[in-house]
């Protein structure tokens, strides 16, 4: 069988959730499937060691220089003169023209949700485009229950078409680390400053950013320690209003705002963290919970979405929209060694759910057992 894979998003320098499963799963698929051959369909030659291939795969690299609607002219184009027998999706754009045997990735309608922080263009594409997928890829991926039972509430998706594969993390990178100086190394290289909370994540009105800052605000006012916030990721929709708010505040000495981190660095981040807080409103999944867990860093999160579905009971859990209760959970971790201490176990237990290896294999059996409905594409 010939299996062409969208490479576009593992092919990212800088990786964030949907880019990392992209390129972890195609990592792991290299090392378990010498039988089929396989296609990389990418815009531009693959970075690094993603471009490391065994003997039955190729990179095909498709120039196109529009930086917009690849997937849909020049990858549908492919697909007309030269089609695989099975064409894989990691994110739920598909292309146009398409095979029958179709699998695609949806993580999240999060546009649904949050429509502001979407352009009326996005918008409609991504509507679009999920509609598309549903209909016509002969199997759809979610990456969790919730986002499987959200694509059936709102789209009255056939829910036999819908498999759930859960995501994972790299566990080469993220785990509990020994090594303090380390760690210290990595903060004094940022200019961070123990004891602190820590948060990954884009930073935009989704993730309830401005939420958190209210949170912090309201903590360090009730607790006689010093405390300070370290924001890790890029900017999103409504970043200036965060932005704002800090300063309004005068919390500009206390709140670090650092951008996007590697990985080695990001585990030192985590290692050194009082507490991970992760009080989005709404996630297909969240990666940065796996993270946190392997780390054995602590976890105060947000009651909504999927987000109680991976942490289980390796987290606090608060509603995201009451301050009270997400200071509450926290302190409750800050001034409790033995909840902390129990908490790290759980997470470090949960994790072991979770690994890339899992989540290829799962999608290699779809490939292998995909039936087509008898509709053409």
């Amino acid at each position: 069988m010939l299996i062409g894979i969208d490479v576009s998003r593992a092919n990212r320098e800088k990786k964030t959730g949907v880019e990392w499963y992209s390129y972890h799963l195609i990592e792991n698929l290299k090392k378990m499937d010498e039988k089929s051959r396989y296609f990389l369909y990418s815009a531009e030659k693959l970075r690094e060691d993603l471009g490391i291939l065994p003997r039955n795969w190729q990179s095909k690299v498709l120039k196109w220089l529009p930086k917009f609607l690849w997937t849909q002219i020049r990858l549908s184009w492919e697909m007309l003169v030269n089609p695989p027998d099975l064409l894989f999706v990691p994110s739920h754009v598909i292309p146009f023209i398409h095979p029958k045997k179709t699998i695609t990735t949806i993580h999240d309608i999060g546009f649904k949700k949050f429509p502001r922080a979407y352009s009326f263009f996005q918008r409609w594409y991504l509507d679009w485009s999920v509609k598309f997928a549903l209909k016509y890829a002969a199997k759809i991926i979610a990456i969790s229950q919730f986002t499987k039972e959200e694509l059936i509430k709102i789209y009255q998706a056939d829910e036999k078409k819908i498999s759930v594969i859960p995501l994972a993390y790299n566990d080469e990178i993220y785990q509990p680390i020994n090594n303090q100086e380390k760690v210290e190394q990595v903060l004094k290289k940022y200019q961070i400053k123990k004891p602190y909370l820590f948060y990954v994540g884009r930073l935009e009105e989704k993730k309830n950013i401005s939420f958190l800052i209210d949170v912090f605000e309201v903590l360090s006012s009730q607790i006689q320690a010093p405390l300070n916030l370290v924001l890790a990721g890029g900017r999103g929709y409504g970043y200036e209003r965060i932005k704002e708010k800090i300063a309004r505040h005068k919390l500009n000495e206390k709140i670090t705002q650092i951008g996007w981190l590697n990985e080695n660095d990001l585990s030192c981040f985590y290692a050194g963290a009082e507490v991970f807080i992760f009080p989005s409103l709404y996630e297909g999944f969240g990666i940065p919970l796996l993270e946190a867990m392997a780390c054995g860093t602590t976890i105060v999160a947000s009651n909504s979405s999927s987000i109680p579905e991976i942490v289980g009971q390796a987290a606090l859990l608060a509603n995201p929209d009451n301050i009270q209760d997400f200071v509450g959970q926290i302190k409750r971790i800050l001034g409790d060694k033995k909840l902390k201490e129990n908490l790290k176990q759980k997470g470090l237990e949960r994790i072991k759910n979770f690994s890339w290896q899992k989540c290829a294999q799962e999608t290699l059996s779809l490939f292998n057992n995909i039936e087509v409905q008898p509709q053409y594409s």
